[in-house]
């Protein structure tokens, strides 16, 4: 299976059974919140949103591969811990940057709403 089929699937499944094998050791990620360095990190961050995140669910739009960048279009859905469990969706964009391994050594995510536009779900 090749890695954009294993990304289609891993999006299918967020965030259970990731392809963490796809990633550098050093592999960079950004998205509005956070920023680092480290597949480590990574996997904490995804194992967090397992633990805490309720019904996640992760629709990808599209995913398409040029040269060594493959970007992809997607909403993620979940229900907010909190008491009043308020459900929030993000829709936004990723950007994978490839080593010469064909191994993902960046991620980048762009949300298409703001970080107040999401804390606003919270409380809509």
């Amino acid at each position: 299976m090749d890695i954009v089929e294993r990304l289609r699937q891993d999006y299918s499944q967020f965030p259970q059974d990731q392809s963490f094998d796809l990633y550098t050791e050093q592999v960079y990620f950004k998205d509005p919140l956070n920023q680092f360095n480290g597949k480590a990190r990574y996997q904490k961050m995804i194992g967090f949103i397992q633990r805490w995140f309720i019904d996640t669910q992760m629709d990808l739009h599209a995913i398409e591969r040029s040269g060594q960048t493959i970007t992809t279009r997607w909403t993620l859905n979940f229900t907010a811990p909190v008491p009043w469990k308020p459900r929030i969706s993000i829709p936004g964009r990723s950007e994978l940057t490839l080593n010469a391994d064909n191994l993902i050594n960046a991620h980048i995510d762009y949300w298409d709403c703001s970080r107040l536009s999401v804390v606003r779900q919270l409380f809509a």
